[in-house]
């Protein structure tokens, strides 16, 4: 198997490497990256591209490791005791298998995405060390041993949080979506825009980029921001004058909303264009 991207996800020669060397490899493919960067895309695409059905575990900061193996519903059992159910007399009813269990049970190979692992407790990745690392888990309350058929793709996304333990670190295989350069930008655009005028996304583009590089800004606008408004822009049929100022000064665009998603950054941005504007 080997990644070549696909036509709705535009990845770099470098990211095809990596997902390649994963595969390869065999061990999971950590990706990291700002937010709105197409990492979790990369796992649905990926899949797709591959013909690997797809699960997903999207961690939250109360998640546990524990919840992607299994859990046992004791709570369950003991109602049902209450109630005199025969069921209860066989423990695995109330064993709740985990995305993990379901990767390695699966009769064909498949692909794990773990989304955004920095949101959980430090001691999460190290939780899972043994389980990734080996490819089994064993089930105290059933005495199973729960061993992989078939090794799925684990892609594992972090926007950077926090860091990750050292010994995770080591078992996987990294890379860093960098923020796209223009061409490689107009080349996503492309991808959900096909039709869009040249004219307007050139203006649309230089706005975005200029917002973006400002000093101080607390989150900049990412690539899905940047979609976010030429969708609107298009909806609302905004015309070419209203993204074009009458020199190179900075300026505030329409429906900017888009883009800057807190007081304080849309703030900075009005006091610079203010000063622009007083510097004629």
């Amino acid at each position: 198997m080997k990644f070549q991207g696909t036509e709705q996800y535009v990845a770099t020669d470098d990211l095809k490497l990596a997902v390649n060397a994963a595969l390869k490899l065999q061990r999971p493919l950590l990706v990291k990256g700002e937010p709105g960067t197409g990492k979790t895309m990369l796992a649905e695409e990926v899949s797709a591209a591959l013909g690997l059905p797809l699960l997903q575990w999207h961690i939250k900061s109360t998640t546990k490791a524990q919840q992607g193996l299994y859990e046992y519903d004791a709570v369950s059992r003991l109602r049902d005791s209450q109630l005199g159910d025969e069921k209860v007399k066989d423990i695995h009813n109330y064993i709740v298998k985990g995305v993990l269990w379901q990767a390695f049970e699966a009769d064909q190979p498949v692909a794990l995405l773990i989304d955004e692992i920095d949101k959980a407790d430090i001691e999460f990745p190290n939780d899972l060390l043994r389980e990734i690392d080996r490819m089994e888990f064993y089930v105290y309350e059933t005495r199973q041993l729960i061993k992989a058929k078939h090794r799925p793709l684990v892609i594992i996304t972090s926007n950077n949080e926090k860091d990750l333990p050292d010994a995770f670190l080591r078992r996987c295989f990294f890379h860093y979506i960098r923020f796209p350069d223009a061409v490689t930008m107009k080349q996503i655009v492309d991808v959900h825009f096909p039709h869009i005028k040249q004219d307007l996304l050139a203006a649309a583009m230089r706005h975005f980029y200029e917002v973006r590089n400002l000093p101080g800004l607390k989150k900049k606008p990412s690539t899905s921001e940047l979609i976010d408004w030429l969708k609107l822009l298009v909806a609302e049929d905004i015309p070419l004058e209203a993204l074009q100022s009458k020199d190179d000064k900075v300026s505030v665009p329409p429906l900017v909303g888009a883009l800057l998603k807190n007081e304080q950054d849309l703030s900075l941005f009005e006091k610079l264009v203010n000063m622009a504007r007083h510097n004629r």
